[in-house]
């Protein structure tokens, strides 16, 4: 017989290995020697406890999820409580059974970072749904389309939380979307329709400027051309490439017509230049009528020359607001110099200046008088009263006696 630490082989062959229970065959190995048949064994023992070490490794690893290791240790543990092989089997039972509290470990682990990953999962779909509840009352059609499709794609990447909760924020996630795309296709039909009613507005204005192009009606066309410029513009946008080729035939047609008329009115200043050195030698005369000593030689002067002045005609319109300019200068000059004069003579003013100085020296006659007495009688109180009511009054006489000369 020979023997073993775990195990021994009887004289027929049969291997046993030692268990705390005792001893059990684990086969028989014949056609060799017993230290061949224990070999043999103790070679299927090793196996064992190389598949036992390289479960440890990899539970420690965190390879596998902690249900793949436990069901990977009970097969194992299987293997070990019937094994035929020759070694401390309990001893490999034992490593198996420590794994134990390392997968409850990863467990409770594994809980935590699933009840981690479902509260920022809950988190993101509330932000999501938030957001998107806000973009479905908004206005923002281009961007916020862009930005709906975005979340949508926020949440697909995020993991399912509870059902209930999942499917309540989804419901709100999905109402909030749909509301926002109807409001949108709703914008954009209105738009559609607007632009529409808008080129067909724009056509007729197109077809107006046309049909003013050659007009040499230069004052009334311009301002017609004016007016269909406002209705244009509170015509709104019209469909893109309407618009720009609308645009291209009614910005043509004013260029023609405001191009005939520049050229009209070019020709005309032309024509009107030698009016404005009449117009010019007009001017040295009348500015040599300021400053005026003479009121009435002045307004004679004045006439004729604005006579002269209505005779020569019109003047290049680069011209015409300095002209008139001075010219309405002298015509002010005399005409303040005419209505200071009047203001100077006028029987009314005079009178009313008169009177007043009348009232104002018998009104300080009676203060003077008043004053004598309150002298007399040693009314210190009265006299200051009266000293100073005669100053103000003979201030005003002043005045009033240099008003009523200007009048004389």
């Amino acid at each position: 017989m020979t023997s073993h630490q775990w195990g021994r082989v009887d004289d027929d062959g049969t291997v046993y290995v030692k268990t705390a229970d005792g001893e059990r065959s684990v086969g028989q190995y014949p056609e060799g020697s017993p230290e061949e048949a224990l070999k043999f064994f103790t070679e299927r023992f090793d196996a064992l406890a190389f598949e036992v070490e390289l479960l440890e490794k990899r539970v420690a690893s965190g390879v596998m999820s902690p249900e793949e290791a436990a069901a990977s240790v009970r097969t194992v543990r299987e293997q070990v409580t019937s094994a035929n092989a020759v070694g401390d089997l309990a001893a490999l039972t034992g490593r198996l059974e420590a794994l134990e509290p390392v997968l409850e470990q990863q467990r409770e682990a594994r809980k935590i970072e699933r009840a981690q990953r479902a509260a920022e999962a809950r988190e993101g779909k509330e932000r999501i749904v938030a957001e998107a509840e806000v973009l479905a009352e908004g206005s923002d059609w281009r961007n916020g389309a862009n930005r709906m499709r975005e979340l949508l794609d926020e949440w697909k990447a995020l993991p399912r939380i509870d059902r209930s909760s999942d499917d309540a924020l989804w419901r709100r996630f999905s109402t909030a979307r749909t509301a926002y795309t109807r409001r949108r296709k709703a914008h954009f039909s209105e738009q559609h329709e607007k632009r529409d009613a808008a080129r067909s507005v724009k056509e007729k204005l197109a077809v107006e400027a046309e049909s003013l192009a050659t007009s040499t009606d230069w004052g009334g066309t311009a301002g017609r051309y004016r007016d269909l410029m406002r209705q244009w513009k509170a015509a709104g946008p019209a469909p893109r490439d309407a618009d720009e080729a609308l645009w291209k035939r009614f910005r043509g047609a004013q260029d023609t017509f405001f191009g005939a008329r520049d050229a009209a009115a070019a020709e005309q200043d032309v024509e009107f230049a030698a009016n404005a050195e009449v117009k010019e030698a007009l001017l040295v005369e009348a500015e040599k009528l300021v400053p005026v000593t003479d009121l009435d030689a002045a307004k004679r002067a004045f006439r004729d020359i604005a006579d002269r002045w209505d005779a020569a005609g019109k003047v290049p319109r680069d011209r015409m607001k300095d002209l008139e300019a001075r010219i309405r200068k002298v015509e002010t000059e005399i005409r303040g110099v005419e209505d200071e004069q009047w203001r100077r003579s006028d029987p009314e003013k005079s009178a009313r200046a008169d009177d007043l100085v009348s009232k104002l020296e018998a009104a300080i006659a009676k203060v003077e008088a008043d004053l004598e007495r309150a002298k007399a009688a040693g009314n210190e109180k009265k006299v200051k009263e009266l000293e100073e009511n005669l100053v103000s009054r003979q201030s005003f006489l002043e005045m009033a006696k240099r008003a009523s000369e200007d009048y004389s």
